[in-house]
């Protein structure tokens, strides 16, 4: 009996924080585009005007963002005013909990079958890749590691601290500037 009431809560609270995540997700996206230069010269290789999506099905919550030229990528939110070239959906709120909770690796959630990609495979690894190193960056080393398939080496400790600042810095900006819009 008691699990019933808890059971629509669990399922609110998991919903808030993918909701918190993708909104989190999305400027650091932005931030990581601004500030690293590796990130950079991966998001180059997107044609520009590209619009990925990360989602959660039929019509959860979602991100999205648009690579505007020369490596840098601009947060929409969860609008796009035309169709999406990449789509990463999480068949259900559970399996995106999992991934944005760091309890299981986007790799091994593709492999248990809780994603879907629709659009170009080769932009989704890219978009991946992108993905991980900012993950590296953002998350403390141990979390890092459970969330990524492989944590870079290259990345040593004051190099991590210096760029998760100005990431951090860059998406409380964003932040500040969106809730006075």
């Amino acid at each position: 009996m008691l699990s019933k009431r808890i059971q629509p809560l669990t399922s609110q609270a998991r919903r808030s924080y993918v909701e918190l995540m993708f909104q989190v997700m999305g400027r650091a996206l932005q931030a990581i585009s601004e500030v690293d230069q590796v990130a950079r010269d991966e998001i180059k290789l997107l044609p520009d005007g590209f619009l990925f999506e990360m989602q959660v099905m039929p019509s959860g919550p979602k991100l999205i963002v648009e690579h505007t030229g020369e490596g840098r990528l601009r947060f929409l939110g969860d609008q796009a005013s035309r169709p999406i070239d990449l789509s990463i959906q999480f068949k259900h709120i559970a399996h995106a909990f999992l991934v944005l909770s760091f309890q299981e690796k986007t790799s091994v959630a593709f492999a248990n079958d809780r994603m879907l990609v629709d659009g170009d495979v080769s932009l989704a690894i890219r978009m991946t890749r992108v993905l991980n190193r900012l993950e590296a960056f953002i998350l403390p080393k141990l979390v890092a590691e459970r969330a990524v398939k492989e944590y870079p080496d290259h990345i040593n400790f004051p190099t991590k601290l210096i760029s998760a600042a100005r990431i951090y810095l860059k998406v409380a900006t964003n932040l500040v500037e969106t809730a006075r819009v």
